[in-house]
């Protein structure tokens, strides 16, 4: 058949599957907790699984334990859509898993009406992209980003080595290195996704066009001055690690200001405070510090005014200032033509496009280094995510999921 308007995905069974989906990990508290090789996510991997084989799709798992779903010949270079299904502790039920199910629903309906198409498409469900063990191992497995050391010396908060995970799911970490595609394999990527915020939302906008991904970067960074007694050390004869960083996250404003853009954005979502006891003057001081922009430069520029501040702070207050890098990612700009696809798709539809950036990061803007991208983003109901409050409207949903079935079929012609 020609691909037209009346072209549908099949939204009982989408809902359905998401339902499905979201009774795995889910606790008490209503949160899911499905976090990447563990027990709830090796449950969902499975069922995902038997949905590919079900869906009458080609099923392999490679070495970094990404599952992929594929439709047509694979002596062509494919046509990938996907995301994660694992999650952050205490989740919702859409952050990524929409991507991955959304992606299967349409190869399952391209297969079911006959669509003709020029390249073979492929489903892909990318390994901890939640970053359990620091990364986004699946999706840098993918395009070989990735290496022995890594692999050996990654570990989650808690203290357990990617390896004993990976094992006690059946798999054996070393072989990530396998799972590296030649880049000539992969004709474009695409990914739908909750936004995560609350512009779409506000905007009362169905369907957001990505334009960049934000980059990032993570800092652990440790303030070092003097413990002293809190009641018998004079104010002006302190080294107190605790008035550096007040200092220092009142600074933040400023260097946004002064050096970023109105898309800029920087966090301290993490302290801690020693030796942490009423009577006594902070010696020291750990935070964190997470700074996004969609601009290189821009984020170069942020790096060296927070570096500069810090010192300026540590010199007047008599502390020492150290940091470690904990992440760097790239900033991405969405493949210009798979935009406007996005947009014809959206039109086919009837549904109103807002272009706007990704403050997240996403697997996209990792394989974007092999291949071109897009993304397209359906509303979050208030912005929230990463909690149990975290939805979408199932309108919006299906929406969204048409948008993309016909977007697919665009990427997967001459």
């Amino acid at each position: 058949m020609s691909v037209a308007t009346e072209l549908k995905i099949n939204f009982e069974r989408l809902r359905n599957n998401i339902d499905e989906i979201s009774q795995i990990g889910r606790s008490q508290d209503h949160g899911i907790y499905r976090q990447a090789f563990t027990e709830n996510d090796l449950q969902a991997r499975n069922w995902l699984s038997e949905k590919i084989k079900a869906a009458g799709l080609e099923l392999e798992v490679d070495g970094a334990a990404n599952i992929h779903g594929y439709l047509g010949d694979r002596e062509k270079p494919s046509v990938v859509v996907g995301s994660h299904i694992d999650s952050v502790p205490a989740a919702g039920p859409l952050d990524g898993t929409l991507g991955v199910l959304t992606g299967l629903e349409c190869l399952q309906r391209l297969k079911e009406e006959g669509v003709s198409l020029d390249y073979p498409l492929e489903l892909v469900s990318f390994s901890d992209e939640e970053g359990r063990f620091g990364g986004l191992l699946g999706s840098q497995s993918f395009v070989g980003d990735i290496n022995p050391q890594r692999i050996h010396q990654s570990r989650d908060l808690n203290g357990v080595s990617l390896t004993d995970a990976m094992k006690a799911c059946g798999y054996d970490a070393i072989r990530a290195l396998d799972a590296r595609r030649n880049p000539r394999s992969v004709r474009s990527y695409l990914e739908l996704h909750i936004e995560q915020g609350p512009v779409l939302d506000s905007l009362d906008i169905p369907i957001g066009v990505v334009s960049h991904i934000t980059g990032l970067f993570k800092w652990s960074i440790r303030l070092i001055g003097r413990p002293d007694h809190a009641g018998t050390t004079p104010m002006h004869m302190r080294a107190d690690a605790l008035a550096g960083l007040a200092e220092f996250s009142m600074e933040i404003p400023r260097v946004l200001e002064e050096n970023g853009t109105d898309r800029s954005v920087a966090t301290i979502g993490k302290v801690d405070l020693f030796p942490g006891t009423a009577n006594t003057v902070p010696g020291q001081v750990e935070f964190s510090l997470d700074c996004r922009d969609t601009d290189a430069k821009i984020l170069q520029d942020l790096m060296d005014a927070f570096r500069r501040a810090l010192s300026a702070i540590a010199r007047r207050r008599d502390l020492m200032f150290e940091f470690d890098v904990l992440s760097e990612v790239d900033p991405v700009a969405c493949d210009d033509s798979i935009q406007r696809m996005i947009q014809s798709a959206s039109e086919a539809v009837s549904a109103q496009t807002h272009v706007m950036p990704s403050g997240a990061a996403h697997d996209a803007q990792i394989v974007a280094r092999i291949a071109p991208v897009g993304m397209i983003f359906v509303p979050s109901k208030a912005g929230r995510s990463h909690s149990s409050a975290e939805w979408t409207d199932w309108e919006d949903i299906e929406t969204g999921a048409n948008v993309a079935l016909h977007t697919l079929v665009q990427m997967a012609r001459d």
